[in-house]
């Protein structure tokens, strides 16, 4: 019967077999084998436009286009539900009485004020009125071929502090925490060496516990390593940098995920991933994603200014457990002329402790 098939339709059953064996391996090894990072950076449409070109070929295919028909459609469902189509994130969340709503702001800066107006900057950061800001890249540097050929280490608390009076601000590496609700710990890690070893070395998230209501909330401050490196892909140079780079990203990812998972207390993790795909990394049980209350379209915060590439990447994600909602979520691409990332701007619910333990809070 194979032999009967046009050539067109074998091309077809070919790449329905390719697009298959993509989207299983997609969901076995992303954020794990660092080969896989090359098309890690797939924009998420393309699960769903693959397959719905592929289907308008299927007429053509007349000996087996009912049950390519089919295997397509099925491909349509699982691509769209990976990349966040027709989903939603949470249902309508209700504070309790004695529950505590916060505002916060996280948002990957794009190397500080280094290209930008201080006072525009700051501006920005204080419309935003958030109880706790949790910001990446509180950094300058060099750019030449690709991005951190060469980081400069600064210090902008006496910035920060002018511009937020009341504020209690932690800062690690390239990561500033500020807040107005009691700081009551920071987890600061050691990094050994001298020079830039603050960046290259140092931890790619950032921990604190602020005290929200009657009880400490840890909030993750993230952003992981880039999952690419440019480069000529005809090279063994340019695969020896992508082995490094994500030897890197794993080893960061890995410290992340030990983290939370050895952590008792609610958690808010948010930043800047740098995949498209954080949902298919494994962190602890009862970790879940947050966006828009009933999306039923995915997210894109990649990028919205300064690169000739459609806003096809959601790179900014947010995390909760333990109980914690999120009733209100969106992107604010006011930052616009200051980033290339949208930043994330969302209300969480943190349940009284007592009310939680008595099941009263979902």
């Amino acid at each position: 019967m194979i032999s009967r098939w046009g050539w067109g339709t074998r091309l077809l059953v070919a790449a329905t077999a390719a697009l298959t064996m993509f989207l299983i391996l997609h969901i076995l090894l992303a954020g794990d084998w660092w080969p896989w990072v090359i098309v890690e950076m797939t924009p998420p449409l393309a699960t769903v436009a693959v397959p719905l070109l592929l289907l308008a070929f299927v007429p053509f295919a007349r000996p087996v286009r009912r049950w390519l028909s089919l295997v397509l459609v099925l491909l349509l469902l699982a691509g769209a539900y990976l990349a966040g189509y027709g989903r939603g994130w949470t249902g309508s969340a209700i504070a309790g009485p004695r529950d505590t709503v916060i505002k916060v702001f996280s948002w990957n800066t794009n190397y500080w004020d280094m290209e930008n107006d201080p006072h525009a900057f700051y501006a920005f950061l204080r419309r935003q009125n958030a109880d706790v800001y949790l910001l990446q890249e509180h950094l300058y540097g060099v750019i030449n071929d690709t991005a951190y050929n060469e980081v400069i280490r600064i210090d902008a608390t006496a910035g920060l502090r002018a511009a937020f009076p009341g504020y209690q601000i932690s800062v690690e590496g390239e990561f500033v925490t500020l807040s107005r609700l009691p700081i009551v710990r920071a987890h600061h890690q050691t990094v050994p060496g001298t020079g830039d070893d603050w960046f290259w070395k140092g931890p790619k998230f950032q921990r604190t516990e602020i005290q929200v209501g009657k009880r400490p909330v840890s909030f993750y401050n993230v952003h992981l390593p880039g999952p690419l490196r440019g480069g000529n892909p005809l090279t063994a140079e340019f695969y020896e940098r992508q082995k490094k780079q994500s030897i890197w990203r794993f080893d960061n990812l890995r410290k992340l995920r030990t983290n939370v998972a050895g952590n008792p207390h609610p958690i808010v993790m948010a930043g800047d991933f740098n995949s498209p795909w954080t949902e298919l990394y494994s962190f602890r049980p009862g970790t879940r994603a947050q966006g828009p209350p009933d999306a039923l379209a995915p997210l894109h915060t990649w990028p919205i200014s300064r690169f000739s590439l459609p806003r096809m990447w959601r790179l900014d994600w947010l995390y909760t457990t333990d109980g914690l909602t999120v009733p209100s979520y969106h992107l604010d691409g006011g930052g616009k002329a200051l980033s290339d990332h949208a930043a994330q701007e969302f209300r969480v619910v943190v349940p009284d402790k007592a009310q939680e333990q008595k099941g009263q809070v979902p």
